[in-house]
């Protein structure tokens, strides 16, 4: 099997997997547990939130665990919108965010809250000036993703922190940093935005767990009172519920490996990227979709050839590509449309993303299977 397909999920680690495995087997304790083996969980949890912290740029005891990055997204959106009901009812958002925050958004807006959503260049990109320009006295969140997860485009989370600042506004910034965490460099304590999501299995860690890291201008205190789980109150009292050790294990161990050889890893992730970019650009009917500068995401469009035909043949050649985000389940993709590409542009695209793992062969064995699928299949009228 060939493998393009890391923005969905990766691959999981032979140590990460042996990681989860020793502490289902040996470190099965409940964290609140007041014996021996729930001391040695709970000791665990806090050395996870630690790595996964440190990895992030901010403090442990500010890093909330969930269980996927959708959760983190949706505990972000209703904590701010919370925290800022005396302010105001309006949010500032993209129209190619995922669905993620997108739903969530969808479903303030049916409170009563008003939504704008920022439309991309053509490009794939949002400006800070954007931002500036539909924020209002009332905005009591702006929540734009770091790493467009179709496109690869890098979107400026400090100008945004810069707009913000500047205009003196109470808003909370929410970045769905689940594309971006170990993917392009940031920190916490450095990038500006208030509240980030992430997400384990994007990196090689195990599906079910995630994360949020509360800024300085989120009140965790107040946040207590909109807790996402009432319950034994784990995660400081933001999210109750016996935690998932073997995932945290998990998701730390993956963070370490991805940590222990992080620049090689990005350099050569950027370094795939570029030859994907020249072979399959050498390609007669191939055009790239967006300009996205993330190492490991390009979009590319066999310009008329529907792309769910592509990623079924594909798929029979042990070739794994996606249309778009995993989540759209065969759907058309808001992110092309919100685009504005031309129709036969869209019904092509492909999403290829990389991981470390990525070799030039497996590149060079999407290329020549695009080319058979051009030469024996038939165009959209």
């Amino acid at each position: 099997m060939i493998y393009l397909d890391h923005a969905a999920t990766t691959p999981v680690p032979g140590e990460v997997a042996d990681t989860v495995r020793d502490t289902l087997v040996h470190q099965f304790g409940n964290p609140s547990s007041q014996y021996g083996i729930g001391r040695e969980a709970k000791a665990l949890v806090s050395r996870c939130r630690e790595t996964v912290a440190q990895a992030l740029g901010g403090q442990p005891g500010r890093l909330v665990f969930t269980s996927c990055g959708t959760e983190s997204d949706n505990f972000a959106i209703r904590l701010a919108a919370w925290q800022g009901r005396h302010t105001g009812r309006h949010i500032i958002t993209t129209a190619v965010e995922h669905s993620a925050v997108l739903e969530p958004c969808k479903q303030l807006e049916q409170e009563g809250c008003s939504v704008t959503y920022l439309k991309p260049d053509k490009n794939g990109n949002i400006t800070a000036a954007q931002v500036a320009e539909s924020l209002r006295a009332d905005t009591v969140l702006v929540s734009v993703m770091l790493v467009n997860n179709e496109t690869g485009c890098v979107f400026p989370l400090r100008e945004i922190s810069d707009v913000l600042k500047s205009a003196g506004s109470k808003a909370l910034l929410h970045t769905d940093a689940v594309q971006g965490f170990l993917k392009v460099p940031f920190r916490a304590d450095t990038l500006g935005a208030d509240l980030i999501s992430v997400s384990g299995h994007k990196i090689g860690a195990p599906k079910g767990v995630g994360a949020l890291y509360l800024g300085a201008r989120v009140n965790a205190e107040q946040a207590k009172k909109h807790a996402l789980l009432a319950g034994g109150g784990q995660e400081n009292g933001l999210r109750s519920g016996t935690e998932a050790t073997a995932q945290l294990a998990g998701f730390a161990k993956a963070v370490e490996l991805r940590c222990a050889a992080l620049d090689e890893a990005l350099a050569h992730m950027a370094a795939i990227k570029q030859y994907a970019l020249e072979q399959l650009l050498a390609i007669d009917g191939v055009v790239r979709v967006g300009d996205g500068a993330a190492p490991h995401v390009l979009a590319v469009s066999l310009v008329g050839y529907p792309s769910a035909n592509i990623v079924e043949d594909l798929s029979a050649q042990g070739i794994c590509v996606s249309a778009g985000s995993a989540c759209h389940r065969g759907k058309a993709s808001h992110v092309y449309e919100a685009m504005n590409l031309p129709k036969k542009v869209q019904s092509g695209v492909l999403r290829v993303s990389f991981g470390p793992e990525t070799q030039e062969s497996d590149i060079d064995a999407l290329a020549a299977a695009l080319k058979r699928h051009r030469d024996t299949r038939f165009p959209m009228l």
